[in-house]
This record gives structure tokens, sequence and C-alpha cells, in this order.
């Protein structure tokens, strides 16, 4: 069954630049399709056309019979005096009257009213009201509200004064409470920390519906999509995958189109050496060869039906880096850092050594980002200190990317700062992909995505050994965060970053600090082993809860004339039970060692499975 069509959508903001020319695609009841493209490619415009909110020049949108569409797109108005408990409450205001309505029914029913109408409508009303799980909407509201991250001081406050991150989580909470069939998600992640961003994809991939998500983060879309549409020069492109597939797929298809083009201009080169031939020799006399000549030509124009293939342009340059000689990039001693009653930081202690990739992640205001400014001495530490070694020369990309002078043009800015002349700043962006007139755009004018590519450009103009980044690729579209991990590839120094991408932590990790509640937990591991760390001490968590809530059996006493097998046995097992007791104590104190923790794992597995073979054993000899 067809849930959304979408056919032959044009739209033009500007006559004759037609940011879509004719889109056109089906999305299947439950399908969960992602929706790539480069900015301004009109992703969001098309979301605005599926939605109503905007109207197409041409073309039609379709949405199957009695479906609910909900957006997450530019943030909704609400009256002066909502608070964020009324944004939330305002997503089951259809439920709610529902109930309103049962109570009615029930008051009529109570009073003798029990016709068969009245008793008819009671039953539909109350089935759905089951369904959309009415009895429990305060407690589906504080499920999603906690798992997006939400805290009750923000749910109590007025809307108005939230900021745009807090208003963009509420909004999506509010479009998880309504019932809708039809979601459509505008960069759902962008405000959302990593915690929050896997209760979302956990959710969504629970959602029976069908989901339509515009997203820059890669993680996102390879765990919550089976589908993806891109939006190539306002034609739709399909890929029957995730992102993963897509980024495989869409490199073959190139290499294939490239081939078919050489082959093309092959044979073109081959006819037109004949045709050029057959052109001399009729100027030798043998006129009647231009007659073929002309008709090879002809042959040829009808050959030319393939472009040669264009694939994203790639920066090619690389970060200066200078020779590092010392045991230590980072020291830190007794740090320790609050704001008001708020620790943000503990007693820690802190090292890094040369070439290594740390990645700093956390949940948002768990102090990430003062942390960095404590490093770079922008942010006071309440106690101990912060040393870089000697040879050390940082650098740092921050979060909000300035310039001293913004009214600068991008080539006037890289010469200023840069210290450069202007032969030298074209150079360096070139590399950079400011190219043309592009060097002539004001800094002030740039995006998010230019200004970070901008200040990489500077940043690489130094020898350096220790780069810091905070959120690197935050509300970048999925080529400007190729581009700052490209430029990061071959840079083999040392590595600190803030960030909630978890493709990109994946990608340069080789350590990971792990801040919470105040207190920073080292890992010397890279993401996927740290995340099958978490997952293993969960589980381990989860079998010493049932093992505590489960009652013991009392052990059945030795009759008098049984063998000495079973009293043996149960000797066994108190001692297998002692072992497995402090093989899982060991574990919580190796919680960093990811190889002793692996070796401890295993050795856990074993001493299990032993101890089921005694309870077979002595449940046998007990008989």
């Amino acid at each position: 069954m067809i849930d959304l069509s979408v056919q032959r959508i044009r739209v033009a903001f500007e006559k004759g630049n037609d940011i879509l020319k004719g889109v056109t695609f089906d999305i299947t009841a439950g399908e969960h399709v992602g929706i790539l493209g480069r900015n301004g490619a009109g992703k969001t415009t098309l979301f605005r056309v599926i939605s109503g909110e905007l109207d197409s020049d041409e073309g039609v949108v379709v949405t199957a019979p009695g479906k609910r569409v909900g957006v997450l797109s530019q943030l909704p108005v609400y009256p002066e005096s909502f608070t964020g408990e009324d944004v939330l409450r305002q997503a089951q205001r259809r439920i709610e009257r529902m109930g309103r309505q049962m109570e009615e029914l029930e008051e009529k029913m109570a009073a003798g009213g029990s016709d068969a109408d009245t008793l008819r409508a009671y039953d539909k009303l109350s089935a759905e009201f089951l369904r959309l799980g009415g009895w429990e909407l305060e407690r589906f509201r504080d499920t999603v509200a906690n798992g997006l991250g939400i805290p009750p001081r923000q749910r109590e406050q007025p809307y108005s004064e939230l900021s745009g991150g807090e208003k963009t989580r509420l909004n999506l909470a509010r479009l998880i409470l309504e019932d809708t069939d039809i979601l459509l998600l505008d960069e759902p992640t962008n405000h959302l920390d990593m915690s929050a961003a896997e209760w979302l994809e956990d959710y969504i991939n629970r959602f029976k519906g069908t989901v339509l998500a515009i997203s820059h983060d890669r993680y996102f879309l390879d765990r919550t999509v089976s589908r993806v549409i891109e939006i190539v020069d306002g034609l739709p492109e399909f890929y029957s995958g995730n992102y993963s597939f897509y980024l495989q797929e869409k490199q073959r298809r190139y290499e294939e189109r490239l081939k078919r083009y050489e082959k093309q201009e092959a044979k073109i080169a081959q006819l037109q050496r004949a045709a050029d031939d057959l052109h001399l020799w009729a100027f030798m006399g043998a006129d009647k060869l231009h007659k073929r000549a002309f008709s090879i030509e002809k042959r040829i124009d009808k050959l030319r039906v393939t472009d040669r293939p264009r694939q994203e342009a790639r920066m090619k340059s690389r970060f200066g880096e200078t020779e590092f000689r010392g045991d230590e990039v980072l020291v830190a001693r007794g740090l320790s850092k609050s704001f008001g009653d708020k620790r943000i930081l503990g007693e820690t202690e802190l090292l890094i050594e040369p070439g290594e990739s740390v990645a700093l992640i956390g949940d948002n205001g768990t102090g990430k980002s003062t942390l960095v400014r404590m490093i770079m001495g922008l942010e006071p530490a309440d106690t101990g200190f912060i040393r870089l070694g000697p040879a050390v020369k940082a650098a740092y990309l921050p979060q909000t990317v300035t310039f001293e002078d913004e009214d600068l043009t991008v080539l006037e800015c890289m010469m200023y700062e840069g210290k450069c002349t202007q032969q030298e700043a074209r150079d360096r962006l070139a590399a950079f992909l400011f190219r043309g007139e592009s060097v002539f755009t004001r800094v002030a004018d740039l995006s998010g995505g230019e200004r970070s590519r901008l200040k990489l450009c500077m940043l690489m103009k130094s020898d350096l050994n220790f780069l810091i980044l905070d959120e690197p690729t935050n509300h970048l579209d999925i080529a400007s965060r190729e581009w700052i991990e490209q430029a990061l590839d071959d840079y083999t120094e040392t590595l600190l970053f803030v960030s909630h991408d978890r493709y990109f932590i994946n990608r340069f990790a080789t350590r990971v600090w792990a801040m919470e509640n105040g207190a920073l937990h080292d890992y010397r591991m890279g993401f996927e082993e740290y995340r099958a760390y978490l997952d293993r001490r969960k589980q381990l968590a989860q079998t010493a809860a049932v093992r505590v809530e489960k009652p013991k059996k009392e052990p059945k006493r030795t009759p008098v004339g049984r063998g000495a097998s079973a009293a043996r046995l149960e000797r066994e097992i108190a001692q297998l039970e002692k072992a497995i007791a402090e093989n899982e104590t060991e574990q919580e104190t190796a919680a960093a060692d990811y190889q002793r923790l692996m070796e401890l794992t295993a050795e856990h597995q074993e001493l299990t499975a032993k101890l089921e073979e005694l309870y077979k054993a002595w449940e046998e000899a007990s008989e």
C-alpha cells in the first residue's frame, strides 16, 4: 500500500531556475526513507510541499486516505502563556478530548441512556482510546521527555524563554506524542546529545508507520533507514539500502558511468580520425569521400549521449606538522570546576601522550566545552593545574567560529589573519574549495560549514602537533563533514575533539573520555570497543539484578544413607559461586582495561557453564 505519492513536483523561486525539476517517487506504508542532498538541493523545500506548507508550481502530492502527517521542520509559534509542558500536552489534546467524550457518554449511560447507538459509540471510542494509550498519557509524556533529555525544569519554563535547541527537542517530543502515521523529520538529531539520539533511533526502529528523514547524521541514517533518495540537480536518485550501502553504490555507479563515458569517447575519437582521413583523401581528389565523412560525423553526434560524470571535489591540503619530542602532550593534576552548586568536574587527573586521538563525549551540559576551554586557557580551573608539553604547538577550532573582521572577503581575511601574500592566500583557499568568485564572498555571509572550512585553512598554515576541535561537524551537511574528515585523514599528531557525531568519533578516536555527573571516565579503546564494553556492562548489571530478585531455593537436606556425591557437589557449587562473584567484582575494577575485561568475560562464561553442569549433576544425585 502506498502511504505517500509524490508526482512530478516542480518548484522555482526565480524564473528559469528550478530547484525541483519534476521529482517523482512513492513511499510504501512502513518504509523508513532517508532524504539526502547538498545544502540548497531542495530537501526542505520538498518537505514543505509534502506537508502542504508550500504550493508547488507543478505536480501533486497524494497522501493515503486517513493517514495523519507529522512534520518536524520550522518551529511553530505558541501562545505567550505556553510552557514546555503545554507544548507536550498539545500533542495529546485529541486523545484527551476522546477521554472527555467517554466521560460524557458514561454519565449519559449512568442516567439510563443505554440505547444501542450510545453503547456502540462508547465501544468505538474506548477501543480507540485504549489503542492510543489514553490510560497512560502522563507516563508516555514522561518517557518521551526523559528519553530526549528534556528535564522537568525545562517543561515548567515558558516556551518563549527556551533556546532554539530546547524548542527543537520539545517539538520533536510533541511530534512523537501525536497520533501520526507519517513522520517527516528535518534534521531531528541536530540538538540531541548521543544518548538522546540513540533513544530516538530506537523509537524510530520500533515505529510501525512511515518515516522520511532529512539528516546529516550518518550513524542515524545507517541505523534507521532502509532506503535513500538523493536530490541531485533537482531530480531524485534512488538507493535501496542504508547510508553505508548508498556510499558504496554511489561510488560503483560513478565508476560505471565513467567507464561508459571513456568507452564512448574512445569510439568517438576512432570515428573522428576516420572522418578526418576521409576529408583529407577527398581534398586529394576523391570528392565522393566527403559524403562518407559527413555521414560518420553525424554518427559521432548521435554517440555523444553521456557527459563526463562528476564527482564531489576533494580538499587537497593537509595540516603542517612539527616533529614532537617528549612523552607528554597534556598533563592535568587535581583539576576541578564548578558553577555555583553544579559540579562540572571533580578532582581529576589527565594525561595525553603523543599521537593519541581522544574523543571527549557526554550528554549536553556535562561540561565538555568547559573542559576544552580550560585546556586552552580560556576558562580558569577552581583547583589543580593543566600543563602542555614544552614542544607542544596547539591549535583550536571552537564550536562557534568567529573572525576578527567579518566584513572582509574570504581572500582578505586569509591574507590579513593568515599573514600571507595574495597568491599564497589564493593557493591555500583553492585547496579548501574556495575558488573563482567565491573568494570575494564576505566572511559574514558564509555558511557554518564554509566558516569552519576557512578556519581550518588558517590553522593548517601553522605547524602544529596538538589539534583541539569542539563539535567540528555540528550543523554541517554531509559534504562539509567529509571535507573536514579529509583534512584530518593525513594528520598523524595528537588530536582531542568534542563530538556527538558517532560516525566521526568511530573514524578517528583511539581513546574515549566520557564525562558524566561531574566525573571523567577514561577508556583506552576505540569507539566500537567502548560501545561493546558498555553493552556488556549493561548485560552484567541486568544479570546481577535478576540474581538478586530471584528467591533462593532452600537447599535440599541430604537424606540419611544418600551417597557422598551430592554433598561433594554442594561444596563445589559453593566454591564456583564464590569464584563467579569474585570475577564480577574484578570486572567492575577493570572497567577501563578493555583487554583484561575481555579475558574476565570469557572466564565468567566458562565458570557459568560449569556451574550449570554442576547443578544438573547435583539434582540427579539428590534424586
